[in-house]
């Protein structure tokens, strides 16, 4: 069984295939927006399945960002850093 026999909605995309996808989706406002249209419309199932999991990664990464300000906000840590 070859590559080209397998229909392309399930063909695996390559390790550089992967690569160039992350380095896409952490472009600031146009990889979010390509996340977002790849995420919910993608063909090809792999690609659809990465883009959600690096979106679920994206969301993960933010709440716990917040976390950690709002932790130090409300300790009043940034307040001791900036002298007030």
């Amino acid at each position: 069984m070859d590559q080209n026999s397998i229909p392309e909605e399930y063909r695996p995309i390559s390790m550089w295939g992967y690569f160039g996808y992350e380095i896409l989706f952490s472009i600031p406002v146009i990889g979010f927006i390509c996340l977002i249209v790849m995420a919910l419309g993608a063909r090809n199932v792999n690609k659809k399945n990465f883009a959600r999991s690096y979106f679920c990664y994206t969301i993960i990464v933010c709440v716990v960002a917040l976390l950690i300000f709002a932790i130090a906000f409300f300790t009043g840590a940034i307040s001791s850093l900036t002298g007030n």
